[in-house]
């Protein structure tokens, strides 16, 4: 069940990443993480982490343009939890024909196989039967070990003690009881952009409901002139419930703009929830917002009677491209 995933969740960054074929491999300049879905996750929130990690995000077949010049520097990260992620194995194969150095992660699947054939480096993670999205606790530490980030993960496992996922379950009850009947739009500042992002996917994969996500300051340039409500459209405003991330660390700028929009909205009757980004750490300070939004997912979905761990949809899919 997803609230088993949920309330074990800190147990996962007890987990001790092992590389395996490890001989001769070597960290590069650069990084593309090549993944879809929850295995792409991990890498976007490094990035939250430390934005001036040179590590490119790659959510498509192939692999991004990469000059001649450049391939001695680069290491491709095929991250599919499955380990057979058609994309992502098309990445994999690509950085061969290329010589791009590769590394793999994911539980099993074809991507551990062609690891173990090609002698490719690879992190095998462990095969516990929760969803990709559940995850990400794995996910990360297994990044961290790859990128050589020893001080990061021995920060990142002390949340296996420091983060209680249980003491969040009732604020996100209360969470998704404010949301009945509303479709959720997460604002952050770019930076936070991972998480926003992760607060839309609980909603969409776990919730079974539509949600989307802005960043401020673009937003403040387009998206929020069409919440300026008039008698002619109001009624495609009332829907939604604007969800702010206030994170204290933000450019004092940024934080401005973020309260100047929430009261513009206030005003204008709209539904705003403000979510304080907080602790000791940015470690804590993410997956513990994280864990909030599994809880307020969990129960949108209970409340419109839908199953919340499998993605239906999204199996059905496959059947139809495969």
């Amino acid at each position: 069940m997803m609230s088993d995933a949920i309330r074990n969740f800190a147990k996962q960054f007890s987990y001790e990443p092992r590389i395996e074929h490890s001989e001769g491999f070597m960290l590069k300049p650069h990084i593309i993480v090549a993944g879809m879905g929850g295995s792409a996750l991990a890498a976007a929130l490094l990035k939250t982490w430390d934005p001036s990690l040179s590590l490119e995000i790659h959510r498509d077949y192939g692999l991004p343009p990469i000059d001649d010049d450049a391939i001695g520097d680069t290491l491709v990260i095929a991250s599919s939890y499955s380990g057979n992620t058609e994309e992502t194995m098309s990445a994999y194969e690509e950085a061969g024909k290329r010589g791009v150095a590769r590394a793999v992660l994911a539980v099993g699947g074809k991507l551990i196989e062609a690891a173990q054939r090609d002698g490719t480096p690879y992190i095998q993670l462990p095969d516990t039967g929760i969803q990709p999205r559940s995850a990400l606790g794995f996910s990360f530490k297994a990044h961290l070990k790859l990128l050589g980030m020893d001080d990061a993960l021995g920060l990142v496992s002390s949340l296996a003690k420091e983060l209680d996922p249980v003491a969040f379950e009732q604020d996100g009850k209360k969470l998704a009881n404010e949301l009945q009947g509303h479709v959720p739009v997460i604002y952050a500042s770019t930076r936070n952009e991972s998480i926003a992002y992760n607060w839309k996917i609980k909603f969409n994969e776990t919730g079974k409901i539509p949600a989307f996500y802005n960043l401020i300051p673009e937003l403040n340039h387009n998206e929020m002139t069409g919440f300026d409500i008039q008698e002619s459209s109001k009624e495609l405003s009332q829907r939604f419930l604007f969800f702010f991330l206030r994170d204290s660390a933000d450019h004092p700028r940024i934080q401005k703009r973020m309260k100047i929009v929430e009261g513009l909205y206030r005003d204008r009757d709209l539904p705003v929830k403000v979510i304080d980004l907080e602790g000791a750490h940015p470690f804590y300070k993410i997956f513990s917002s994280l864990v909030l939004a599994d809880w307020a997912a969990v129960f949108t979905a209970e409340h419109y009677g839908l199953e919340s761990e499998q993605v239906p949809m999204v199996e059905e899919f496959k059947k139809l491209v495969a």
